[in-house]
């Protein structure tokens, strides 16, 4: 053992972080359950309004078409809301923000991708309040895609979301050096 490093440090360091993905992979299982759980949607017409089919789970018309909301925490800062009903799941997601760099860009990088919400089907434009982005799956959704890449991709939005948060803070702590550096070199 070369250096001093354990092979167990080095087997966590070489997997993709240690501590940090300790605590993310039951996290993200927890939630790729929940939400395969969830996704069990059917076609629901409304029962106020003939040949309306509009998502249970935003409009709230009956309690009784409507599940008991779970929240999935990694800690205080960071959780996920799924509110289910017979048509329709909404999954509202909090990035962890640990200072005012990581809240600025965790703003500035939702409004990006709210902006563009069309494209991703599943996009709302406006969070649910106290969460940073919000997807809306309704029965349409899980008749046109498949379930599991549905479940795949809010997965893999949460491993990626934090990454890039990570890397603009990296990519902006390291301008903002290069800046200080140049200003003080006229003194």
């Amino acid at each position: 053992r070369g250096g001093g490093e354990s092979a167990r440090a080095s087997l966590l360091k070489f997997a993709g972080g240690g501590e940090k993905t300790a605590t993310l992979r039951p996290y993200l299982s927890a939630v790729r359950a929940t939400l395969q759980a969830a996704l069990c949607l059917e076609n629901f017409s409304s029962q106020v309004v003939e040949r309306h089919n509009k998502p249970e789970v935003e409009v709230r018309s009956s309690k009784e078409l409507l599940l008991q909301p779970v929240t999935i925490s990694r800690n205080e800062k960071e959780k996920v809301l799924i509110e289910g009903s017979i048509n329709s799941v909404r999954v509202s997601i909090a990035v962890k923000q640990a200072d005012e760099i990581e809240k600025i860009l965790c703003h500035k990088f939702m409004r990006f991708m709210m902006m563009r919400a069309e494209n991703f089907f599943i996009l709302r434009r406006k969070p649910v309040e106290g969460y940073d982005i919000s997807f809306l799956i309704t029965n349409f959704h899980t008749e046109q895609m498949y379930k599991h890449k549905l479940v795949d991709f809010v997965i893999h939005f949460m491993e990626e979301i934090d990454k890039e948060i990570s890397e603009m803070k990296l990519s902006v702590n390291a301008r903002a050096r290069i800046v200080a550096e140049e200003f003080l070199k006229n003194f």
